[in-house]
């Protein structure tokens, strides 16, 4: 009996309940974050442009330089005891910027580093809690613990974009930042009431155990296996149109289009509300037509409306960026719902953090890329043009997933063949194999 459609999970799961509450502080006191550290740099440092762009470019740079090796550690440990030491260091770190103002400490340099160490942190946990969550729910609840998850994560971004500048205003920016420790204070009060302890994690295979080893495995599960192949690299397509017009979307929509800050605060959080419909509907949709055609449905069919961002002029011509960008938010969360899921039931357990930090490597990597491709494109030719090149990209990028096996099947895989399993093995010492599919 499916509890799903009614939403039953949180009524009666007491450490679904916690995880959820702690994950969705999390992302609140990320999305605050976002709005909070440039708010600081800007009005009490007086940082220069690129001073900021450093600062954003510092919590990202931690997928790149440790994210493969944490994939291994996670691994290696247990999950739960990795997300507390990662939510504790974040609330020290962020309450320390108060402190390190009062004491006269603060300056650009130490802004950055601690960007760069809660950035590590985020790493831990955020790969960590993603192989966390099938130890304390059946295979069953899962596309409803991830629909929640991601549910109430795209709605704590719009609530954190939104009180970012509101709290940096009532109390100050560098005051604002108790307000961000203080959900890392919940995240961290909540995991520590999960009553589920994990058991010892032991390794009874007889393959190399060395880091490099363990590393690589987790690529090569990636390059063997033609669903996560398909997956990871059309993440990583996807990710570069995506950062490429959110890069300068703000810049567009005040100087080719002429709208005010607020307004185009107003537009930013409408259009990331698509990311809450796109949870709510993401498993309801797969169950009826099927996970492989509800991934085309909302990672293909929905960005077909992103061309409409760069339409967009004054008076009701916004709502050509409402239509474009709320359905690309949808389908992006939708999407990544059913991806989770997916991942969580066809990845063995003992290599899930690995396949969790290698897509997130390769999926993350393009990001800087794209936000630069997008600047470099709004400088080069008119905003207008480089809005419409990027998002031209997003449908395009699903291109990936129409000539893969996805396109043949009604369901993504709930187990991995014998054949791909063998591979994995045999090669294990030698260079990637790609079959032929």
């Amino acid at each position: 009996m499916s509890h799903g459609i009614r939403g039953g999970l949180l009524r009666r799961h007491h450490d679904f309940r916690l995880l959820w509450c702690g994950e969705t502080a999390g992302k609140f006191g990320a999305s605050v974050t976002g709005v909070a550290m440039p708010l600081v740099a800007v009005s009490t440092l007086h940082a220069s442009t690129f001073e900021v762009g450093l600062l954003s470019a510092a919590t990202w740079a931690p997928w790149l330089i440790i994210g493969l090796p944490v994939g291994v550690w996670v691994d290696r440990l247990r999950r739960r005891p990795i997300m507390l030491a990662a939510a504790a260091v974040s609330l020290l770190l962020f309450a320390g910027i108060p402190v390190a103002a009062w004491s006269g400490w603060l300056s650009i340099g130490l802004l950055l580093g601690i960007a760069l160490l809660t950035g590590t942190a985020a790493v831990f946990f955020q790969t960590a809690y993603s192989a966390y969550l099938p130890s304390i729910l059946e295979p069953d609840d899962q596309p409803e613990g991830n629909a929640k998850l991601h549910g109430s994560a795209s709605a704590a971004q719009i609530a954190g974009l939104g009180s970012g500048g509101l709290i940096a205003q009532l109390a100050g920016a560098v005051n604002g930042m108790f307000a961000n420790a203080a959900t890392f204070l919940l995240s961290l009060l909540c995991l520590a009431g999960i009553r589920h302890r994990e058991a010892p994690v032991t390794r009874t295979e007889h393959r190399p155990t060395s880091l490099v080893s363990e590393v690589r495995e987790g690529l090569r599960l990636i390059a063997v296996d033609p669903w996560f192949r398909t997956l990871t690299l059309f993440g990583a397509a996807s990710n570069l149109a995506l950062m490429g017009y959110q890069s300068i979307q703000v810049v567009f929509l005040v100087q080719s289009v002429g709208l005010n800050p607020g307004t185009v605060g107003a537009l930013i959080a409408t259009t990331s509300a698509g990311g809450v419909v796109g949870a709510f509907a993401a498993r309801r949709v797969a169950q009826r037509i099927g996970t492989a055609r509800a991934t085309l449905l909302f990672e293909l069919g929905l960005p077909m409306l992103a061309p409409l961002i760069p339409l967009t002029v004054g008076g009701a011509g916004i709502l050509l960026f409402v239509a474009g960008g709320f359905s690309v938010s949808a389908g992006v969360v939708a999407g990544n719902i059913i991806k989770a899921s997916f991942q969580q039931r066809y990845c063995p357990p003992d290599l899930l953090g690995r396949l969790t930090a290698s897509t997130a490597f390769l999926n993350y990597g393009t990001i800087p890329i794209g936000a630069l491709l997008g600047g470099v494109l709004g400088t080069a030719l008119d905003l207008r043009m480089a809005m419409t090149i990027m998002t031209a990209g997003v449908p395009l990028a699903a291109l990936i997933l129409l000539f893969s096996p996805i396109r043949r099947s009604r369901d993504l895989p709930t187990s991995r063949q014998p054949t791909t399993q063998s591979k994995l093995t045999q090669d294990s010492d030698g260079e990637p194999v790609l079959p032929r599919h």
